[in-house]
């Protein structure tokens, strides 16, 4: 699975450049079942795994919400990557999305 160019932003962290995306409407689940935003980070420069960052926080633009959106940030991606690598994440290598469930505090 490749995230896809278009919508996606570059940032680098601890010297490796990498591409992230939240996607732009929410999924049926996250829209109208109160599912959790997510959004996904790869390396820029080659294909491997995609990190899949799960947040505690609602899509903004979900109908059903239980508590008010919070916004990703450069700095909030940065930290899911970090935090993610520690975790076990190996970007470079080829294989299934690595899900990593963000703690609440990287956002808020």
């Amino acid at each position: 699975m490749a995230l896809a160019g278009k919508g996606s932003r570059a940032i680098t962290v601890d010297g490796r450049a990498y591409r992230w995306r939240v996607r732009h409407r929410p999924t049926y689940d996250q829209d109208c079942l109160a599912g959790r935003l997510s959004f996904a980070v790869e390396l820029a420069e080659a294909r491997g795994s995609v990190l899949v960052v799960r947040t505690p926080h609602p899509h903004p633009g979900a109908t059903v919400r239980t508590e008010p959106p919070v916004p990703v940030t450069p700095g909030a991606v940065a930290a899911a990557v970090r935090a993610a690598l520690a975790a076990g994440w190996r970007p470079g290598r080829a294989g299934p999305p690595f899900v990593f469930d963000l703690p609440r505090e990287v956002l808020n």
